[in-house]
């Protein structure tokens, strides 16, 4: 493990405790995670050490939700293990791409993904409020497979942070489920998508596997208390949740690329 001051340690720690708070309740929580590993590591560490230890800690977090929810929440499990294979292939191939990829580009096309997360929601304001309405069709099970398995697990191992918000949003269009029916959903797919991209990233050795594990554990509790609150909330609380984690990074974001 690179040398990594104490002080940066414990705050690597409490942002892991946070992303897995936002992870759970409105999914993309590596938009918070992602940003600080790539502060907190020396300089001149390669960006796919960053995205492969983010990987590591996330899938920590991921599965404790994805517990969580399959236990309280009407999650469909059979579909989003369908829609998990498929984004665990896509992921695995995204990571192959990832290994390139720089700083410098990665901070820029997050902010462009954030501020198309944003306006998506603010421009549907009734987006996820229904309940979900029934069974979903084998027509409607596919378009998930396709966008949310094989598209979104493919962007996840190349670059992956906004993915588990992008689960949320996708499946709750292509299913018609409500918000927190569709991130219970989403943390079983997340749980594959971080499978394939954290087996790419491992295999090409860009795992910080010490730092890893102590940061898992702040992101499982986080994860854990985030599911929990999502499913005595409601949906109208993980829209607010969504937009202010949104609009927050996106200023941190742009603070980092041209102010500071």
């Amino acid at each position: 493990m690179p040398d990594i001051p104490l002080a940066m340690i414990a705050l690597l720690c409490l942002a892991a405790l946070a992303a897995g708070w936002i992870d759970a309740v409105v999914g993309g929580g590596g938009l918070l995670l992602l940003p600080v590993l790539l502060l907190g590591l020396p300089a001149g560490t390669p960006a796919a050490f960053a995205l492969g230890t983010n990987k590591a800690v996330a899938i920590v977090g991921t599965s404790g939700a994805a517990v969580t929810y399959a236990r309280r929440a009407p999650v469909e499990v059979r579909t989003a293990v369908r829609i998990g294979l498929a984004a665990l292939a896509g992921s695995s191939a995204g990571a192959f791409f990832a290994a390139g990829m720089s700083t410098e580009v990665l901070k820029p096309l997050i902010m462009v993904v954030l501020l198309l997360v944003a306006a998506f929601v603010i421009l549907r304001p009734a987006f996820g409020t229904a309940p979900a309405t029934g069974p979903a069709t084998r027509r409607q099970v596919l378009a998930a497979i396709g966008l949310a398995g094989l598209g979104i697990g493919f962007y996840d191992g190349l670059i992956g942070p906004g993915t588990g918000t992008f689960l949320v949003l996708t499946l709750t269009a292509t299913l018609h489920l409500d918000l927190v029916t569709a991130s219970a959903t989403a943390k079983i797919v997340n749980c594959c998508t971080n499978a394939g991209a954290l087996a790419t990233f491992a295999w090409q050795g860009s795992v910080l596997w010490q730092l890893a594990a102590l940061m898992a554990l702040f992101n499982l509790a986080g994860g854990t208390l985030g599911a929990r609150t999502a499913l005595k909330k409601g949906s109208g609380f993980v829209r607010v949740v969504l937009l202010t984690v949104v609009f927050a990074l996106v200023g941190n974001l742009a603070w980092q690329q041209w102010v500071a």
